[in-house]
């Protein structure tokens, strides 16, 4: 397989420049002749179809929730990054492009991350042109504030609501072509799968989560925007309704997946309560401005905080990584969150904690400021644990929180399928090995707003006139199988619940697949995956029926998706024999316990080929050529 990556030629800095100069462009009069489909209305998919209809296109948007308004970006709470150096610390885009490809370990490619860099600043300039609340200064100007593996202040930041307010700017934007009638959306509909004609991407298969319809929607292209895959450990920071089906039908259908097994641990997150629980709770790493963390020196200790003095406490971020202290990078910090709990010195009941202290700073600065800049972390933590974190300190612990492996795709964002493109969480491209807090929102809107509006005409300028109906027999086949799918799910009347398997599934990925791995746990969880795959089929009650609103089945058809690819991301990380970001592999770590990267044999993008049911997939490789940057070992001290 010939994976192209399109990467213009000339310097790192002016390949965007010059790709834009270079694409192809489709006239006004012609785009009214195409129609896109995008699936998923977060900030990626939402900036993206209000982007393609104010140009002209036909859109046509899909959400599986019943407004755009319910996207999982809703959730981000920190920030968003920009190169904009507005506190004149001597950011740049350059740095921010620095910053980015350090943090996710060498393991991206190096000319989408510039352009990420290139384009942030507009970012920002859009949103409060579309009135996003960001925070300012007493003066008026825009505030910044500082997040994990940078030493400068470039986050952008509305509270501890970041995400709402930059989705509410991209919804107020689609609704606006909305009703203009450019964009057409389709709420309350799943996609369940993709459809090829002579190997282009024309369309998808749906269904209707309220009346269980299956319909069929042709395009000339298609967009997917469907975020991340974290829930395949049950346990994490995502919506309980996010999912892996948009993006596993399309790997079935022939895209290769990048980076499986790379996926983030949050070190801010609230520590697990009981097997009671759905999900985990984030506290943003915002916090980590303004709060300390650290642990008891002495082993087995279970005072109160205020119980222990000053001189029997381990703040030991500051300690081990004294450049970057309570902001090293989150891969980082959680590694080393959970040492110190192995150690026997962590917090709380279970021992899985540590504390995050604001005393300092409200001595400092004073309650006041810190409720100000905090007040709604505070208050969900309330919320959730019943503790007053002025007061006490915050117990935290890390818990999933993103995918940086996804569809792979090339600069355009097209992925190997031709017509497919893949926005936002759903790609791989820019974070490689582990993203920084404050780029995920960075990097949806980028791809929405400033990187698809352009690239998606090259393919557009050679399908005019090729859109199939969607009464095709290759749609019919796509619909034959889907329903296929739903009926044996249906008719499979076991006795186990898809909650238990997925609980299942949660454990073996994460005693397995988790912060840590090594080769025995890995080859144990491709052996025991593949078991509670075969099982499922056999023995998973799905209660209902497929005409009408019916979450179980809902359920059903993503835990069947997600025991597929946690079987995928084991695979991938057994087969990379390195520490790289957030894949540490036990076996392969330095003296003091860092990640050890193998540059020679690892330098590349592991891609993963779907050959069949029963098959194996076969890995492809894009090698990871560093022009400006030299490949160094990461060092945050």
């Amino acid at each position: 397989m010939n994976l192209d990556a399109k990467t213009p030629s000339g310097p790192l800095a002016q390949k965007w420049d010059r790709h834009l100069i270079e694409s192809k462009l489709v006239s006004p009069n012609n785009r009214r002749k195409f129609e896109i489909i995008v699936v998923g209305a977060g900030l990626a998919g939402a900036s993206a179809a209000a982007s393609l209809g104010e140009l002209g296109y036909k859109v046509k948007c899909f959400v599986f929730h019943d407004s755009p308004r319910r996207a999982h970006s809703i959730a981000a709470q920190g920030g968003i990054n920009a190169a904009k150096n507005y506190q004149n610390d001597g950011d740049s885009v350059y740095r921010l492009f620095h910053d980015t490809i350090k943090g996710g370990d060498f393991r991206s490619r190096e000319a989408n991350v510039y352009r990420l860099a290139q384009v942030s600043a507009n970012i920002i300039d859009q949103c409060v042109a579309q009135g996003v609340p960001f925070a300012r200064e007493y003066g008026g100007l825009l505030a910044n504030r500082s997040f994990g593996g940078a030493q400068v202040s470039r986050t952008f930041y509305a509270r501890g609501q970041t995400g709402q307010q930059l989705l509410l700017g991209a919804y107020s934007a689609l609704s606006r072509q909305i009703g203009l009638g450019n964009v057409t959306m389709f709420n309350q509909r799943e996609m369940l799968d993709l459809v090829l004609v002579d190997g282009h991407a024309k369309g998808i298969v749906v269904r209707d989560l309220v009346n269980g319809e299956i319909s069929s929607h042709s395009a000339d292209a298609v967009i997917l925007a469907t975020g991340g895959y974290g829930n395949v450990f049950n346990l994490s920071t995502y919506a309980r309704g996010s999912n892996a089906t948009a993006i596993w039908r399309a790997h079935r259908r022939g895209a290769v997946f990048g980076n499986p097994c790379f996926t983030q641990i949050h070190p801010t997150c609230i520590p697990v309560s009981g097997d009671y629980q759905s999900k985990l709770t984030l506290m943003s790493e915002s916090l980590r401005n303004d709060g300390r963390i650290w642990v008891p020196k002495k082993v087995g200790d279970k005072r109160a905080p205020g119980d222990i003095p000053e001189d029997e406490r381990d703040y030991y971020l500051e300690r081990m990584y004294p450049s970057y202290g309570n902001l090293a990078p989150r891969d980082i910090s959680s590694r080393a969150a959970k040492r110190v709990c192995d150690e026997g010195r962590g917090v709380g009941a279970s021992g899985l904690g540590v504390y995050l202290d604001f005393s300092d700073s409200i001595n400092r600065l004073g309650l006041d400021t810190i409720r100000e800049r905090y007040n709604n972390l505070f208050d969900i933590y309330k919320e959730i644990t019943d503790e007053n974190a002025y007061e006490v300190p915050m117990r935290i612990f890390p818990a999933v929180h993103y995918t940086m492996g996804g569809l792979w795709v090339d600069y355009n964002l097209m992925s190997n399928i031709p017509g497919l493109f893949v926005l936002g969480e759903a790609n791989y491209s820019d974070h490689g090995a582990n993203r920084l807090g404050a780029s995920a929102l960075m990097q949806g809107l980028a791809d929405g707003y400033f990187v698809i509006p352009y690239t998606i005409g090259n393919y557009l300028t050679t399908a005019l006139g090729k859109r199939p109906p969607a009464d095709h027999p290759e749609f019919r086949k796509a619909e034959d199988e889907v329903n296929g799918r739903v009926k044996r799910l249906l008719d499979n009347k076991g006795k186990r619940t898809v909650q238990s398997f997925h609980k299942e599934l949660g454990k073996i990925m994460w005693d397995y697949c988790g912060m840590a791995r090594n080769e025995d746990g890995l080859k144990k969880a491709i052996e025991l995956i593949p078991q509670l795959r075969a099982e499922y089929w056999e023995n998973v009650n799905v209660p209902g029926s497929g005409e009408e609103l019916n979450q179980s089945l809902e359920r059903a058809g993503r835990v069947a998706d997600f025991l597929e690819l946690g079987e995928l991301m084991c695979r991938d990380a057994l087969d990379r024999k390195e520490s790289c970001g957030g894949h540490f592999r036990e076996e392969h770590q330095t003296g003091d316990g860092e990640a050890l990267r193998n540059d020679d044999d690892f330098g590349f993008v592991s891609c993963w080929e779907f050959k069949g049911e029963n098959e194996p997939p076969v890995m492809h490789r894009e090698p990871l050529v560093y022009e400006e940057i030299k490949m160094a070992v990461r060092n945050y001290k």
